[in-house]
């Protein structure tokens, strides 16, 4: 016989999940007060009262009276078999089962479901999960669990705009790991999401102190780490108006990652290093090119949706410098549809080269005024960066 209220909340799981009312699943052999008091852990089942509901939701006695904490962990165990998408679905219902028995088992299934909904770029869905994850850490008085979990969710509140916020989060994780004397790992994590947060707040003094420290921490460890520490360096140099700075830094990103240990973080350091070369002047768009190819032939390997997106757009970019509108055009199209899923940053560079193609087609008047719009709806947000980026394609506009 299990032990109230694990049963209750595991019986009112199954008989929500499958759309039924008390007095259904009571039927004739139980009444449904009674029902409604086993559900809210009033009442402690017998062994007759489990056959009878478990013949009513058409499962074994055994496992309707197995712990959700059990459930959780046979999850856990059976998730590491599994491809990303199974895994990331098998413990995202596994959780809803789950009455939170155990924070460290619980911690552990929707740290990895979490990641999952990152990689499927459900924002509002990660948000939720972080969230939890924060509060988690917090209950079980471990600081680094907490610390990872706030680096992260400030890494997804800068993904829906909310620089303010992911600043005053990432800043926390930073203290957290300091004063607690926490492993390198957690406090490199901190360290990226600060300066990420800084940089985009327009905080350049701010960002430039920690990524020298970022940098320093992270000499002569994972390559992993190391690629994108120089990438953080590299957008901070970028937005100190420092492209060609930021060029060589991505440049020797790729240069000292091989992706042997993650695929898609090489990709992407690869993509963004083809970003940093068009912002140079002259742009470096044959070095982009190849950028371009290599994620592109890697790409049936460990291509993911948002990887895809990012090429695309990076293609887009490419055609807007070399002055071929169809071709951008033809890239962008591609993308329609996808917005949603975006975070706000690229949704809102991704409307900014619509509004460049505009201008390459000689649409003048709709096309400024499209980026005007964007500048002020990135200055609300409080990204004073990529404010700055876009004024600068509207001054370059009224020049030409």
């Amino acid at each position: 016989m299990t032990e109230q209220p694990v049963f209750g909340r595991r019986l009112r799981q199954l008989r929500t999940e499958r759309g039924l009312t008390l007095a259904a699943l009571a039927g004739e052999g139980m009444s449904a007060g009674y029902l409604s008091r086993l559900e809210s852990g009033a009442r402690q089942p017998t062994e007759r009262a489990v056959a009878h509901l478990a013949e009513q939701l058409g499962i074994s006695p055994a496992e309707l009276t197995e712990t959700t904490a059990a459930s959780l962990a046979r999850s856990l165990t059976l998730a590491t078999g599994l491809g990303q998408d199974e895994a990331g679905e098998t413990l995202s219902e596994a959780l809803k089962a789950s009455g939170g028995e155990d924070p460290l088992l619980r911690w552990q299934a929707l740290w990895q479901v979490s990641e999952w909904r990152r990689r499927r770029q459900e924002h509002a869905e990660q948000r939720a999960c972080l969230d939890e994850l924060v509060a988690l850490g917090t209950e079980a008085g471990l600081p680094e669990l907490r610390a990872r979990a706030l680096a992260e969710l400030s890494r997804c509140m800068r993904s829906t705009g909310e620089i303010a916020d992911a600043v005053a989060t990432a800043t926390h994780a930073y203290e957290l790991a300091k004063s607690e004397r926490l492993p390198a790992r957690v406090e490199i994590a901190a360290l990226l999401a600060l300066v990420s947060g800084l940089g985009e707040a327009g905080r350049l003094p701010e960002a430039a102190h920690y990524t020298d420290e970022l940098l320093a921490v992270t000499q002569g460890g994972a390559p992993s780490l190391r690629a994108q520490a120089l990438w953080a360096a590299a957008t901070t140099r970028s937005r100190q108006g420092d492209p060609d700075a930021a060029a060589e830094l991505m440049d020797q990103a790729c240069q000292g990652f091989d992706g042997r240990d993650d695929l898609t973080m090489w990709m992407r350091v690869r993509i963004n290093s083809a970003r940093a070369d068009l912002l140079t002047d002259p742009p470096r768009t044959e070095r982009a090119q190849r950028r371009v190819e290599e994620v592109q032939a890697a790409l049936p390997f460990a291509g993911a949706p948002a990887t895809e997106q990012e090429l695309l757009a990076v293609r887009a970019r490419i055609a807007v410098i070399k002055g071929r509108p169809d071709e951008a055009r033809a890239a962008l199209d591609q993308l329609v549809g996808f917005d949603d899923r975006l975070t706000y940053q690229d949704r809102i560079r991704l409307d900014v080269l619509r509004n460049r193609v505009l201008l390459l087609e000689g649409e003048q008047a709709p096309a400024l005024a499209g980026l005007r719009e964007l500048a002020e709806q990135a200055q609300q947000s409080g990204n004073m960066a990529l404010t700055a980026e876009i004024w600068r394609f509207v001054a370059e506009a009224l020049a030409e």
